[in-house]
C-alpha cells in the first residue's frame, strides 16, 4: 500500500511538471475579425513565459486547468424540412460544399450534435403528421414525409461526419385529433385521452429512425411549451409537463427498450426555465426519466441582459442533470441585414455565457435556409449561420458560422470546462480541456478597440492583442 501510494505521488508530481514544461511551448491561435480576412484563421504563435503576478494594469486572462466543471456533449443544429428542401435545391458542388462547411472536422466547423422535428413545424413547407385522423392504434404511422428531403440530408451529415452524428428529435405538436382545439397550430393541449397515444407516437418515429440507419441519442417532451404560436404548437403547464412524463413518456420509453435515450424537459426560454426545472425534477418519480432541460434564448435576444443566472440556478439546485441550449436564431429575416457583424457576436455571447453557466450542449437552430428566410409555412422567417441563394447558387456565409466555428471546430465531445476568468469586461472568455489534454481557451471582444492583453497561467504568461469585433480560439498543449 506504502509503495502505491509513494508511485501515485510521484506520478502527480511527475504530471505537474510535464504540464508546467508544456505551457512554455508555442500556442495556436485562429481569429475572427469583422473588416478583416480572418475567418478562424491561424492568426499567431504565442509562446509563454515566466509572470509571477500580473499587474492590476496589465489586462490579464486567467486560467485554471486544475478545476473543471461539466462534461461537454457536443455543438450543432438543427435539420429541419426547411434546411433539407433548400439542400435539395442546390448543385451536387455545392451540396458537398455545405456538408463539409458543417461537418467535417479538418475542412469545416465539425458539427457532432443535430436536432431535428417530429411531424411538421414552422420550418416545413405545409403541416402534416405520420398517421391519419383518429388512428388510436398507430397503425397507419408513416414517415415518407421525412423520406424525400430531411433523411436524405441527415445521412449525408453524418457520413461527412464520420459515421457518428448524435440526434435528438423534438415534436412541435401531436395531431390535431390528439389536441383540445382540434388543430396542430395555436397553442391548444393534449387530450388526456391521448396521452398514451402520444407517448407510443414518440417510440414510433424513434423506431422508423432507427430501422434507417439513424440512431437517436435524444428526445425533447415539447417544442416550446409555454408558447401558443400560430405555427405548430402545444402547451403544457409545468405540472402537466411533469405528469405526462412521470406517468406515460418516461415508462413507455423505458417499456421500449429506450432507457438509454436522453429525455429533455422544457424546450424553451431561460426566462421561466427554474421554475418549470424545479416543478419537474423535485419530483422523483418524473426527475427518474429526465437527463436535462433545454431552454432557447428568444426572449432575451435584443438585450444585455439574457438571463445567464437562471440557467445557474438550475445547474446549482440540480447538478445531477445537464442543460442543453435546444434552439436559438435570429427572427425577422432581412437579407440587407445578413452581413450584420453583430448576429455573430449574439452567438458568441450567448455559447461563452451558457457553457461558463453549466451548459453541456449546444444547438443551433436552422443549418441552412434560403434568400428569403424560408421556406416556412406561416412566414416565419429568420436567418441561419448559412444562406443559399438558390436563384444565384451560391452560399453565404453569415459572421454566425465562423462564431459557432471558434467552439464547434476546436472543443471535442468529453471536454470538460475549466476556469477562464478575464480581468477586463470588454473579453468575454470561456474555457475547456479536451479529453486529448490540450486546452481550448475563447475569447471575443465586441467593442471597436483593440487591447492588449495576456493569458496567464501558473505562473506564466502569453502576451496577445484582442483585435475589435473580434473572436479568438486558443489552443495550449
Amino acid at each position: 500500500m506504502r509503495m502505491r501510494f509513494s508511485l501515485a505521488i510521484t506520478f502527480s508530481i511527475v504530471a505537474k511538471i510535464c504540464f508546467a514544461q508544456s505551457i512554455s511551448k508555442k500556442v495556436q491561435v485562429f481569429t475572427t475579425q469583422k473588416n478583416s480576412n480572418l475567418r478562424i484563421a491561424e492568426d499567431e504563435t504565442l509562446t509563454f513565459t515566466v509572470k509571477k503576478q500580473p499587474l492590476e494594469t496589465e489586462p490579464t486572462v486567467f486560467i485554471d486547468a486544475d478545476r473543471s466543471f461539466q462534461t461537454i456533449v457536443g455543438i450543432g443544429g438543427a435539420i429541419t424540412d426547411a434546411a433539407a428542401e433548400t439542400y435539395a435545391k442546390l448543385p451536387k458542388a455545392l451540396q458537398q460544399e455545405f456538408l463539409k462547411a458543417y461537418y467535417s472536422k479538418t475542412e469545416g466547423i465539425g458539427y457532432n450534435l443535430a436536432r431535428t422535428h417530429i411531424n411538421s413545424c414552422d420550418f416545413s413547407s405545409s403541416s402534416y403528421t405520420y398517421v391519419k385522423d383518429n388512428d388510436e392504434t398507430l397503425q397507419t404511422f408513416n414517415i415518407a414525409p421525412d423520406e424525400k428531403y430531411r433523411i436524405p440530408l441527415i445521412k449525408a451529415a453524418t457520413a461527412m461526419a464520420g459515421g457518428k452524428l448524435p440526434l435528438y428529435v423534438s415534436p412541435w405538436s401531436p395531431p390535431a385529433w390528439m389536441k383540445d382545439n382540434n388543430s396542430m397550430l395555436k397553442g391548444g393541449k393534449l387530450l388526456p385521452k391521448y396521452r398514451q397515444v402520444w407517448a407510443n407516437y414518440y417510440v414510433k418515429y424513434i423506431n422508423e429512425l432507427e430501422k434507417r440507419g439513424l440512431p437517436v441519442w435524444g428526445l425533447t417532451v415539447q417544442n416550446e411549451p409555454m408558447a401558443v404560436q400560430k405555427w405548430e404548437s402545444c402547451v403544457y403547464t409545468a405540472e402537466e409537463e411533469r405528469d405526462f412524463i412521470k406517468q406515460y413518456l418516461g415508462p413507455t420509453l423505458h417499456k421500449a427498450g429506450m432507457a438509454n435515450k436522453k429525455l429533455i424537459a422544457w424546450d424553451h426560454n431561460r426566462d421561466l426555465i427554474y421554475q418549470r426545472a424545479s416543478t419537474i425534477l423535485s419530483d422523483k418519480e418524473a426527475a427518474k426519466y429526465v437527463w436535462g432541460i433545454g431552454f432557447h434564448w428568444y426572449e432575451t435576444w435584443t438585450k444585455s441582459d439574457m438571463q445567464f443566472y437562471n440557467l445557474k440556478n438550475v445547474k446549482d439546485a440540480f447538478p445531477d442533470k445537464q442543460l442543453i441550449f435546444t434552439e436559438g436564431c435570429k427572427e425577422k429575416f432581412d437579407l440587407d441585414s445578413i452581413n450584420n457583424w453583430s448576429l455573430g457576436e449574439r452567438y458568441g455571447h450567448s455559447i461563452i455565457n451558457d457553457f461558463n453557466a453549466g451548459t453541456a450542449a449546444w444547438t443551433d437552430w436552422n443549418i441552412l435556409l434560403d434568400e428569403t428566410g424560408g421556406p416556412n409555412h406561416v412566414a416565419n422567417l429568420c436567418f441561419a449561420p448559412i444562406h443559399a441563394d438558390t436563384k444565384a447558387n451560391k452560399l453565404i456565409y453569415t459572421s454566425a458560422y465562423y462564431y459557432l466555428g471558434h467552439f464547434s471546430k476546436f472543443i471535442k465531445p468529453g471536454a470538460k470546462r475549466i476556469i477562464t476568468s478575464s480581468s477586463r469586461d470588454v473579453l468575454q472568455t470561456t474555457g475547456f480541456i479536451n479529453p486529448d489534454g490540450k486546452l481550448v481557451i475563447v475569447v471575443m471582444n465586441t467593442s471597436d478597440n483593440d487591447l492588449p492583453y495576456q493569458l496567464w497561467l501558473k505562473g506564466n504568461a502569453a502576451k496577445t492583442t484582442s483585435k475589435a469585433h473580434s473572436i479568438s480560439t486558443f489552443i495550449i498543449s
